[in-house]
């Protein structure tokens, strides 16, 4: 990767002098300009934070001379910043591209990124985004995650799906194409064992099954779907070239039997298709002329091609990029649903996941999620998410609108002596806003941590005045010296609020707070960004986003 440090310090000390403190989101999509790849954004995060956290503890006029040495870095005339690159569709007359989940999980971010591709492809070159459920494996597909779509995606993410498919409904139709592959002499019911069937592939041989007459084939295959075979006794599979270097095309599996109740049609059928036989066919009765996926389904094209050859289906324009992998968060959905049972985690939306659920309510916005997919754009290697990433981007997005407040955690009452008589101040909710709001002085109450912290020192309660910590505390000044300031909560309300960590801080905020509303999004000063969840008992619950 190439080195950016001092680009990005350049970049973070303008940030600071021109809004008083710097974000991060704000520098990394400068640093583009200066030749970061995206697949590097994870490498750099770390470093970006480093700075922007030793920018922030600067004084002002350090930052100026720092920013002096650095200026030349700083482009002026900034690139226009890139939104998703350009896609050839000169010979599409019309684009048509799909979404098209296993509704077997909670949908994560990596998911979330893939969808907004193509719906967001679609919209670029106004054409439509269709949505197509493959539930077509009856032990895995569920109704609660086709709910679970709906919600978190479409509603969450706002994606407006232009037609909803569901695999399931073409069953018969789908049998119909088996059929014809069957007196193509192009498939044939095979009843090799697993074991057996994957040594014969890997050595390139073909099974005695594949010579039964067509008679035979065509008799087997309708036994096979009144359910005349024991499950795993038989399969359907699809007559390629065992000689092939890409092992997909070595006679894949293209139908199985399932003997598990499918949650829409029960036990109406046994034997239901793989996915590289529905998916070419689906995408030709939809429609669809444009696929957007990633590239872990190269060796797979081959075949799907093949099969779309055979039935004399449309073919569609692929673009293929690079996986989505999400880091430091389980996204496997049965470990997921393990630690949910258990009690180990409160739910799919628990802090330590990366379900769209969880970001939706720790706060992340949907905005945030767009401008990550166009920040990744199509880029062919792989890209590492992490909650960093979507924070930067968030921050930068909520920061200018989420109004403050003040939170303190184990809350310690002071004793402040010769403190002046101030019963009310008059803060802005926000330094951006007109609005204020009105604050009664009753009794200081400021975090454990804080009092502990700066024993000996003057600090300054802020909006409010000086005091210093000795073996009294005692008031300074009202003067807004240049010392750090703390938060300090009066006529508090009780208030706790979720960490990433699955832990609760519990402590006092500001009465202010008992005027939001559930899903409000707020910046509790020093502390970080938050969203209000609701009351519990009579207590303020928040869950914390990021810093």
């Amino acid at each position: 990767m190439k080195d950016l440090t001092n680009e990005a310090k350049a970049y973070a000390l303008k940030n600071a002098i021109e809004f008083g403190k710097c974000d991060v989101g704000r520098v990394l999509p400068k640093l583009f300009q200066h030749g970061l790849d995206k697949k590097d954004i994870k490498e750099i995060m770390p470093v970006l934070n480093d700075i922007v956290k030793s920018v922030n503890k600067m004084k002002p006029a350090e930052r100026a001379v720092e920013f002096e040495l650095l200026r030349e870095l700083v482009k002026e005339h900034e690139e226009k910043e890139k939104g998703l690159p350009e896609i050839d569709v000169s010979g599409i007359s019309k684009i048509v591209t799909r979404m098209a989940p296993e509704p077997s999980k909670y949908n994560h971010l990596g998911h979330a990124l893939t969808f907004l591709l193509n719906y967001l492809y679609a919209q670029k070159y106004k054409g439509k985004c269709m949505l197509r459920f493959e539930d077509t494996n009856p032990e895995k597909s569920k109704k609660e995650y086709i709910d679970a779509m709906k919600e978190d995606v479409l509603d969450y993410l706002g994606i407006k799906a232009d037609k909803i498919r569901f695999v399931s409904d073409d069953m018969k139709l789908l049998y119909g194409y088996a059929d014809e592959l069957v007196k193509m002499k192009k498939a044939y019911v095979c009843f090799c064992d697993r074991d057996k069937m994957q040594n014969l592939r890997h050595k390139g041989i073909e099974c005695e099954c594949r010579e039964f007459p067509l008679k035979i084939q065509l008799a087997k295959w309708k036994e096979f779907l009144k359910g005349k075979f024991k499950v795993g006794e038989a399969t359907l599979r699809l007559k390629g070239d065992m000689q092939s270097q890409n092992h997909v095309m070595r006679d894949s599996v293209i139908f199985r039997m399932v003997d598990v109740p499918h949650y829409k049609y029960k036990s109406k059928y046994k034997v239901w298709p793989m996915y590289d036989f529905y998916n070419p066919i689906e995408d030709s009765l939809m429609g669809v002329s444009l696929i957007l996926r990633t590239n872990e389904f190269d060796t797979r094209v081959e075949l799907q091609d093949y099969i779309k050859k055979l039935l004399k289906l449309k073919t569609q324009k692929i673009v293929q990029y690079g996986r989505f992998n999400v880091i430091d968060f389980t996204t496997q959905g049965r470990e997921i649903r393990e630690l949910v049972d258990s009690g180990k985690l409160i739910g799919w939306d628990d802090p330590r996941l990366m379900t769209l659920r969880a970001l939706k309510r720790r706060g992340i916005v949907k905005e945030a999620i767009y401008e990550l997919a166009n920040t990744v754009g199509l880029t062919k290697h792989p890209v590492n998410l992490d909650f960093d990433m979507i924070a930067a981007i968030n921050r930068k997005i909520i920061d200018p609108i989420a109004n403050r407040y003040s939170f303190v955690v184990e809350p310690v009452l002071l004793d402040i002596v010769n403190a002046p008589k101030i019963e009310k101040i008059d803060v802005p909710i926000h330094p951006n806003k007109k609005k204020h709001k009105e604050i009664e002085v009753n009794g200081i109450f400021i975090s454990k941590e804080d009092y502990k912290s700066f024993q000996g020192k003057e600090v300054r309660l802020l909006h409010l005045y000086n005091i210093k910590f000795g073996n009294k505390v005692e008031f300074t000044s009202l003067d807004n010296k240049d010392v750090q300031k703390i938060n300090w909560v009066s006529n508090g309300v009780e208030t706790r609020v979720l960490m990433p960590d699955g832990e609760w801080k519990k402590g006092l905020a500001e009465i202010s707070i008992k005027k939001l509303k559930v899903g409000d999004l707020v910046q509790f000063e020093r502390f970080g960004f938050c969203r209000f969840d609701g009351t519990n008992k009579g207590v303020y619950e928040f869950w914390f986003a990021h810093k």
